[in-house]
């Protein structure tokens, strides 16, 4: 997976995989990855809700692998994990079961990156600055007859002004490393919300997600969109390269999926929609765009990559909206002297947020309703709202 592993836009993905697997089996979490962190435990806790409320996986976070049926390992630093699961022997595991064709076994974002015959060091090269360099990989591909580093977060935009492709490597940086690579090796980038899905007991080959998978070699790129079915055949055949005068096989059979919806364009789409309720002014469909927000914010709370800044964004647009109902509100007293059609909308908006938990926005929300000149009061009855003077 190149990212989004706890997120909503793979839940169906795991959920396929767990169908594979016997009743009663044994799902490990590996947490090396992020293992350094001081938060390790709180990101572990957040993974194994995910799978157990999304996917109905019963996770263990455990050092080892040993009996497990279903395998999981996810963000943090790939170099970190290299150099734990070489001394602990779990390294050597993880090739033996992709050798045997047996369980699940499913590495996402720092994880994915150790696969291949190389690993991008990108704690080293993009935060403290290393020289670009690669680290050898446990090379989980080479079981499957790929000669392969394995990159995800290949269509990463988070720079802006500057190229943060490619596992943040850029282009430049990229493009110097595959020189260091040896004759034949091929990069398999996946973009971000995207799956790269291999049938180790059919060879069949399947990408899913929002993005696709590319196939990259000096001086020419193939890429697998989102729904594209191959078999690990054809795979070999685009990491090794077209053969002069072998004529290309006909081009991978698509699916039909439906494209899962990041919470960026949540955030893009609510604050759209929130301004042209405004504009109206339309309060009921203000309110709703709010709690849709808050609604999201849930799905998302599971997600372990915490780099995107996602949710924080999120929840500082929610902020920012209700504060905009408060100066809505405050607009609409002055032109009316019955504020019904404005407050029930917010109080309503209101108990939804204290029924799912969120006090926090529900206060925050009174304050603002406070500021445009309603005060509201809990009684044992209900709340009641009154003009403030």
């Amino acid at each position: 997976m190149g990212s989004g592993e706890t997120s909503p836009t793979m839940v169906e993905i795991h959920r396929a995989a767990a169908r594979t697997l016997r009743p009663g089996a044994r799902a490990v979490l590996l947490d090396t990855p992020y293992a350094f962190q001081e938060n390790s435990a709180d990101i572990s806790a957040r993974a194994c809700r995910y799978f157990a409320r999304s996917v109905g996986l019963d996770v263990e976070v455990a050092p080892g692998i040993t009996g497990a049926d279903w395998v999981f390992s996810g963000p943090g630093s790939p170099t970190y994990a290299l150099d734990r699961w070489a001394g602990s022997g779990v390294a050597g595991d993880l090739r033996a079961r992709v050798r045997a064709r047996e369980g699940v076994t499913v590495l996402a974002s720092a994880a994915a990156c150790t696969a291949g015959l190389a690993t991008v060091p990108v704690y080293e090269i993009y935060k403290v600055g290393a020289e670009p360099h690669w680290r050898e990989g446990i090379d989980l591909l080479e079981p499957l007859g790929l000669q392969a580093v394995l990159i995800p977060h290949f269509d990463n935009a988070e720079g802006g002004t500057h190229d943060t492709r490619y596992c943040y490597l850029g282009e430049r940086r990229l493009s110097r490393m595959e020189r260091e690579l040896p004759p034949g090796t091929a990069v398999l980038g996946i973009d971000e919300h995207t799956a790269l899905v291999i049938d180790l007991e059919t060879e069949s080959v399947r990408v899913a997600g929002r993005g696709g998978l590319t196939v990259r070699r000096p001086g020419s790129a193939t890429v697998l969109p989102a729904g594209a079915r191959t078999d690990l055949a054809e795979l070999r055949r685009l990491a090794e390269g077209a053969v002069a005068g072998t004529p290309a096989p006909p081009p991978p059979a698509l699916e039909d999926a439906p494209a899962e919806v990041t919470l960026e364009e949540t955030i893009r789409s609510c604050e759209e929609l929130f301004k042209a309720a405004a504009a109206k002014p339309d309060m009921v469909a203000a309110a709703q765009t709010v709690l849709d927000l808050e609604a999201e914010l849930v799905k998302w709370a599971a997600d372990t990559e915490e780099d995107a800044g996602g949710v924080d964004q999120a929840r500082e647009l929610m902020r920012l909206l209700i504060a905009r109902l408060g100066e809505l509100a405050s607009t609409a007293s002055q032109r009316s002297q019955s504020l019904d059609v404005l407050v029930e909308p917010l109080l309503t908006l209101r108990a939804e947020l204290r029924a799912r938990g969120g006090y926090e926005i529900a206060d925050a929300l009174r304050t603002a309703m406070l500021a445009g000149g309603v005060a509201v009061e809990d009684t044992p009855a209900g709340p009641r709202w009154t003009p403030a003077t």
